[in-house]
């Protein structure tokens, strides 16, 4: 397993999904999907999303 960071590349809005999906090994269209699908219940997922975005740090640059 790699550590958790939001990628700079495979990302729909901040890289979040694609980052748990890498992370635990999984497609990320399957965690975009679930995340998706959870969004039909009741429960704070959108600010689940916006912390992970503010706290997740960004993949490092690979020109540095």
């Amino acid at each position: 397993m790699t550590t958790l960071v939001r990628p700079r590349s495979d990302r729909m809005i901040a890289g979040v999904c694609s980052g748990i999906a890498r992370r635990f090994g999984v497609s990320a269209n399957a965690v975009r999907l679930a995340f998706v699908i959870s969004l039909l219940l009741p429960g704070p997922q959108v600010l689940i999303y916006l912390a992970a975005w503010i706290l997740m740090p960004q993949e490092p640059s690979r020109y540095l």
